[in-house]
């Protein structure tokens, strides 16, 4: 298979198109890959180091400025023009986008040159660019089944988040190789993959009054922050790292998962069946991570903390609750598994077989 492959600006769009590109491998192993992404991105730098034929465009998201956009217009242009010459050199079998600004002129070029077309949204309110992408779309996969909703009937197919899959085959990663004990429980709290300055200032009350509690937790920062952050004079049971790589790796030796509420965190999550208490980003787009969690939470599968309650005193009175009730344990463990959709990758693959 030959696919062209385009997906950018943060984790939660990037993984999954990895993840899709792992599983395509997998079963067929002599396929070629190209990835258009961004210029100035994270993908930048991870498509590359994972030896996949990267192209970068330059590309931003609309905004209310009109001469911004006027620009955003001229490459949008541009870049459709770009594509399709890569297109004709490439000629790939099939193109798959899933999500960010930058599918949009990739996958615009690829219908002008009547390619087959496949989207992935991963949130379960739609991103603008998969939003304007779905009519010219050939098929659409959907990570929640509220999601379906929002694209024709036709279209439309429940795959879950192709990170779920991937999450499984990851070996698992001991919390010893970060300096905390086999013994207490593990407190895992993560700020997703560009981390979050509001976050991270909300949390060093909370991080720094848990000496007396009987758990440890790692606390990951994002890049961005850590290097102030660790500045801060936080309890003895708290470490901190800035970023960890195959993370889901080191979630499957957590008690607790404490996360922003991305699409890819909560598809590991329920891969994993882990316990967690999500914080949406009030920051996002349409909301979506609201409501990400809440397609969790009315589950009770999840707890979720609106970042407008976030506390220490909120917080910890959360964590207490759940490590103090094992009842409460076994049933968001057993409403998590009511919510797996384990073989995300491999029905994406099938479909996208069928469709070429």
């Amino acid at each position: 298979m030959k696919a062209l492959i385009t997906a950018g600006g943060t984790g939660g769009h990037i993984y999954p198109a990895l993840a899709i590109i792992d599983k395509i491998r997998e079963i067929e192993p002599n396929s070629e890959f190209i990835y258009v992404g961004t210029t100035n991105r994270m993908e930048k730098d991870i498509v590359p180091a994972k030896g996949i034929e990267y192209v970068g465009i330059e590309m931003y998201g609309l905004s209310k400025n009109i001469f911004r956009d006027l620009k955003i217009l001229t490459l949008i242009i541009k870049n459709e023009k770009k594509i399709k010459d890569l297109i004709k050199r490439f000629n790939p079998d099939i193109v798959i986008g899933t999500g960010g600004y930058v599918t949009y002129p990739v996958i615009k070029a690829a219908k002008a040159m009547h390619k087959k077309v496949f989207i992935h949204e991963q949130n379960s309110i739609p991103g603008k660019s998969n939003k304007m992408l779905a009519r010219i779309a050939d098929r659409i996969g959907v990570s929640f089944e509220d999601s379906k909703e929002h694209f024709e009937k036709n279209k439309v197919i429940y795959t879950g988040n192709p990170c779920s899959e991937r999450a499984l085959s990851i070996p698992k990663i001991s919390r010893t190789r970060y300096g905390l004990s086999q013994d207490k429980k593990f407190i895992l709290m993560v700020q997703g993959s560009l981390g979050s300055t509001s976050i991270n200032e909300k949390m060093q009350e909370f991080l720094s009054s848990i000496d007396d509690e009987d758990y440890e937790v790692l606390y990951i920062t994002g890049k961005k922050s850590y290097e102030e952050f660790k500045k801060n004079k936080l309890s003895k049971n708290v470490f901190v790292e800035p970023y960890i790589e195959n993370l889901s790796g080191l979630m499957k030796d957590a008690d607790i998962i404490v996360s922003r509420a991305g699409a890819s965190s909560i598809s590991e999550i329920i891969a994993l069946k882990k316990i967690a208490i999500l914080i949406p980003s009030p920051y996002v787009a349409n909301n979506h991570q609201f409501f990400n969690a809440l397609s969790c939470s009315k589950n009770k599968a999840c707890i979720m903390i609106e970042e407008s309650e976030l506390t220490a005193k909120t917080l910890k009175k959360q964590i207490d609750a759940i490590l103090n009730d094992l009842e409460l344990q076994v049933n968001m463990r057993l409403n998590l598994s009511k919510m797996q959709k384990n073989d995300s990758s491999t029905t994406i693959y099938e479909t996208i077989k069928e469709m070429i």
